[in-house]
């Protein structure tokens, strides 16, 4: 074990993942890591998926040349983040996992690492998504948290990660039940433009991050439907999509912190996503253009990354139809239909004009 000179404990990263967000917080990280060396070991690993570009193994391209071209091109990788094919050397030893895979990925993903991560380590999941392997709607911090018998907390936030490896200025919400925990994430990933704020509320942060999904697609439709003629309508989309988001939280997941949702993890999120996020470019271009599927839009648009609205809202829906409880949250039911193509676009509007919000005479509970 390494230590300090004063013998503090010295604790060893990796990332488990490497796309478009895993690497770019992989640049904050490996800048910000060599600036502490007293707290943290200079190697970070990075788990990569092993694919070829241009002839080239993806992990040789980063480790020689130290860009992600496939996932972050034009951004250098900090020459300490070394990429590995094996997910079980790369989370080899560490002390702290940081988790940034699709959500689909993240079930066998813990079951490979499962026994074989050291005891005392700690995770934080960066992966908004939700899962519904048991028929129910889960965290995904709880499946890593179960699998790996660790502690896990979440990094959500108003962070589309392009502008993070361009080191734009911008905050996170990190939370973590164990505040220690979530403080050397905090120190780990924190920068002069990478701002953190620390919070215990992990199950509404997470759902933030996951929900958000689906307001964003909604607001895309919006924008493939009327360009930049229609903010009002937009608003009102966003707006009736985040009080979804508080309520569904309230009635599944009671327990939690209003305040959550005034963070970067929840309203500011909300509002990125929605003017500028992946789900949003590519409702747009679904309600733009008919003809095509959001399986052919996302193959055309986002180089290998996954989309997470539709899916999530598919999730979702399932698990409001076991509730009986589609009708009390009507833009999110609206979103997955015309996802299936069970809906227009343009009927989305005629869902919402007798949305619960409009019928109530008492003011929402205030956050």
């Amino acid at each position: 074990m390494a230590t300090s000179p004063t013998g503090q404990k010295i604790l060893r990263l990796a990332i488990i993942g490497s796309g478009n967000w895993g690497s770019a917080i992989a640049v904050l990280i490996g800048a910000n890591i060599k600036r502490q060396p007293s707290i943290f070991q200079n190697e970070v690993r990075m788990w990569v998926f092993e694919e070829e570009v241009n002839g080239r193994k993806l992990t040789e391209i980063i480790n020689q040349d130290h860009e992600n071209v496939k996932y972050l091109p034009g951004i250098k990788l900090p020459d300490n983040i070394v990429a590995e094919p094996d997910v079980v050397k790369a989370a080899q030893d560490a002390d702290m996992l940081l988790f940034v895979i699709p959500h689909q990925f993240v079930s066998k993903t813990c079951q490979t690492l499962a026994g074989k991560i050291k005891p005392d380590a700690s995770a934080i999941s960066l992966i908004k998504g939700l899962s519904t392997e048991t028929g129910k709607i889960g965290l995904i911090s709880d499946i890593i948290k179960n699998t790996l018998k660790i502690e896990c907390g979440v990094l959500m936030g108003a962070n589309v990660a392009n502008e993070v490896a361009q080191q734009q200025y911008c905050e996170t919400t990190i939370a973590f039940r164990n505040l220690r925990h979530g403080e050397k994430y905090r120190e780990a990933i924190q920068t002069d433009n990478f701002r953190v704020s620390l919070v215990e509320d992990v199950t509404w942060a997470e759902l933030c991050g996951a929900l958000k999904n689906i307001v964003a697609f909604g607001a895309g439709l919006i924008d493939g439907l009327y360009g930049d003629k229609a903010g009002n309508t937009k608003a009102a989309v966003i707006r009736i999509g985040f009080m979804e988001m508080i309520d569904f939280a309230e009635t599944f997941f009671p327990g939690g912190y209003r305040g959550t949702f005034l963070e970067s993890c929840g309203i500011a999120d909300v509002i990125t996503t929605s003017y500028g996020g992946r789900n949003r470019r590519v409702a747009a271009a679904f309600a733009a253009q008919p003809n095509k599927s959001i399986e052919e839009l996302q193959t055309e648009m986002l180089n290998g990354q996954q989309l997470q609205g539709p899916g999530t809202a598919e999730e979702v829906n399932a698990f409001l139809k076991q509730k009986n409880a589609e009708d009390d949250f009507p833009l999110f039911t609206a979103v997955h239909r015309v996802c299936k193509r069970d809906m227009k676009p343009q009927d989305l509007i005629a869902q919402l004009r007798d949305h619960p919000v409009h019928r109530s005479n008492t003011q929402h509970k205030s956050l």
